[in-house]
């Protein structure tokens, strides 16, 4: 069975970091591109960043393009998302992903985490 658990979320003032982490169990977890999504009050899910199970390549949607770096340590089945120069427009709710197929969401979800950013 697959568990995706996502923490690190929070309250932090624009231009401040945050970095959120998804651990992983139930999986193989290094043959799994992963990925990262996002779902803002009254908007759809939307994708925010992707890596292949090496970490060999990485993807990123443009609006957080040299601001977010997505890495993962397939030691410890975790994935992580650092968040830099955070904007009020990335306030949402953070899940993880597995079986990410670039921008294409798998089937497997965390339970998410809620990043609030105030002005």
């Amino acid at each position: 069975q697959v568990q995706l658990v996502e923490s690190g979320g929070g309250l932090v003032q624009a231009g401040g970091s945050l970095r959120l982490s998804c651990a992983a169990s139930g999986v193989t977890f290094s043959t799994y591109h992963m990925g990262w999504f996002r779902q803002a009050p009254g908007k759809e899910r939307e994708f925010v960043a992707s890596i292949s199970g090496s970490g060999t390549w990485t993807y990123y949607a443009d609006s957080v393009k040299g601001r977010f770096t997505i890495s993962r340590d397939n030691a410890k089945n975790t994935m992580y998302l650092q968040m830099n120069s955070l904007k009020p427009l990335d306030t949402a709710v953070y899940f993880c992903n597995a079986d990410t197929r670039v921008t294409r969401p798998g089937v497997y979800w965390g339970q998410g985490t809620q990043v609030t950013v105030s002005s």
